[in-house]
């Protein structure tokens, strides 16, 4: 028995409010908040999490410096190393040409290494239950 009443089918309908449908929603967790809302507490964290890593591409830099730039100041003070052949190549050559990649891509692959543990410590952080 269907009615085409008018009336009857307004007293049927639910009126949702966004606002109820928000007062059900489950507290999020209270640091995941700071970093979504931008507060002072989530800026910390995530400055934290930059400083870090700068510290960390700094520290890797200077490795890089000292060992790729010690090789022509050894070359400069030590002229007989210089001056050296391997396989009829100069040492120089055979330094900076062949032996400078692999420590590239070993401080490359350092640097991804402690990255992610910065990230991953930061994650923790983030994830670990409030107290």
């Amino acid at each position: 028995m269907a009615t085409d009443d008018p009336q009857s089918a307004m007293q049927r309908r639910v009126r949702v409010v966004l606002g109820e449908v928000a007062a059900r929603r489950v507290p999020e967790d209270q640091t995941r908040a700071d970093l979504a809302e931008q507060t002072p507490v989530g800026e910390a964290l995530v400055k934290g999490l930059v400083r870090a890593q700068l510290a960390l591409a700094l520290r890797l830099s200077l490795v890089v410096v000292a060992g790729l730039g010690t090789l022509p100041l050894l070359f400069a003070v030590a002229p007989a190393v210089g001056a050296a052949k391997v396989f009829g190549i100069g040492l120089p050559w055979l330094l900076l040409g062949f032996g400078s990649f692999p420590f590239l891509v070993a401080v490359g692959w350092a640097y991804v290494r402690f990255a992610e543990r910065n990230e991953q410590d930061f994650t923790a952080v983030i994830r670990r239950p409030e107290s």
